[in-house]
């Protein structure tokens, strides 16, 4: 039996599957198990900002499989307290604490349980067209009804309010807000950056009411949008910063970094997985080769880059282009899925963001041969 018909047979399949079984990666591409060559702007869904089979990456892991790999946090740990440190001096300011956890959904869980511990309230307060995760407290927070209501009843105290409307969440915030919840560009929701002022205000109002304010940079995060973090572009710093996907190199791992005045009671929380030594070891590789690599700059220059090519022959079936760094999404007057297959045809692999918005993230590596050819077949595709 081939990949296609094992899985088939034995998966509890919740992906809406694509005709391709990939199976090997290298930098900006992968290749199917025919020899077809793709650029990858899905990136494991932005995941894969170093590349694939990044060499940084496989030498650590390699040489701490034959160390240690699995150490509970009830130890310490000589590699996990060296990503710590590595965490903290490159977090915004005034965040000097860690937790590590598996995924971004198990960061945002544990922000809003770190938040109510700290306030002593329940109430979160999150925007429409969020996505924060698929475990029930994330998906509390996560506003699009069709992941939720299957699922109802939720986790009581959540609110939301519209993306980028200032007035409206100073009305949801109050007395009984723990926390407030942002992506500052929302990803699902169709690659929407939040504005300066919203940011900001969603500062001022978080330290008048008393509640967390928590940033979800989870796709954001580890240079993707031209920065080391998103809300560095603002100059806005959080209460509580979740992270995950591209921290380790594609090596599964989250983060919630955090003021010191969030910090738990021991016992309240915790991990089996989280912060083992062989992720740890891989996110302090992919890390230092992001610094390195100033992958920040390059997803700046590469972004642009994009965005002036494919608008000197834009389609009419295009409504928006919004692009922060190497995060893009091409807004469409019609439903983007056609030509996700069309794309893929020509050898370029892409997302959805919602049903008009094709959404691309691509490794940080990435080519300006590679980011031309992204643009130019995208271009192709939506002119036949």
């Amino acid at each position: 039996m081939n990949a296609r018909e094992l899985e088939r047979a034995y998966a509890l399949e919740v992906f809406p599957k694509r005709d391709l079984t990939i199976v090997r990666g290298e930098g900006a591409c992968v290749w199917d198990d025919e020899g077809r060559r793709y650029i990858d702007c899905v990136g494991g869904i932005g995941v894969a900002s170093i590349g694939h089979a990044n060499p940084a990456v496989a030498e650590a892991l390699a040489e701490q499989a034959r160390v240690l790999v699995s150490c509970p946090g009830i130890f310490y740990n000589d590699v996990r307290a060296r990503l710590l440190a590595e965490l903290v001096s490159i977090a915004p300011a005034g965040l000097t604490r860690a937790f590590l956890c598996n995924s971004g959904a198990e960061a945002v869980e544990a922000a809003i349980k770190f938040a109510r511990l700290a306030t002593g309230r329940a109430g979160v307060v999150s925007a429409m067209r969020g996505f924060h995760g698929r475990t029930l407290g994330a998906l509390s927070a996560t506003h699009k009804k069709e992941y939720r209501e299957p699922f109802e009843p939720l986790v009581p105290g959540f609110s939301f309010v519209p993306f980028n409307h200032v007035e409206k969440l100073r009305a949801a915030v109050g007395a009984d807000t723990a926390a407030v919840i942002i992506e500052p560009v929302q990803g699902e929701g169709g690659v929407r950056p939040a504005s300066r002022d919203y940011l900001s205000a969603a500062r001022r109002i978080c330290d008048e009411a008393g509640a967390v304010l928590v940033f979800d940079e989870i796709q954001t995060g580890f240079c993707r949008t031209g920065r080391m973090f998103a809300c560095d572009r603002y100059g806005v710093a959080p209460d509580v910063l979740c992270l995950a996907k591209a921290i380790a190199g594609g090596v599964p791992l989250g983060a919630v970094l955090a003021h010191e005045r969030l910090q738990p009671p021991p016992g309240r929380h915790g991990t089996t997985f989280g912060g083992n030594p062989l992720a740890s070891a891989a996110a302090l590789a992919a890390i230092r080769f992001m610094r390195d690599e100033r992958l920040d700059d390059r997803a700046e220059a590469l972004g642009a880059r994009f965005s002036e090519r494919f608008a000197r022959r834009q389609s009419a079936r295009v409504r928006a282009v919004r692009q922060v760094g190497l995060m893009i999404g091409v807004e469409l007057r019609e439903r983007c899925r056609p030509y996700l297959g069309a794309l893929a045809e020509r050898g370029v692999l892409a997302l959805p963001a919602g049903t008009t918005v094709i959404r691309l993230l691509p490794p940080l590596v990435i080519t300006e041969a590679q980011i031309d050819e992204v643009a130019d077949t995208l271009t192709e595709v939506l002119a036949d």
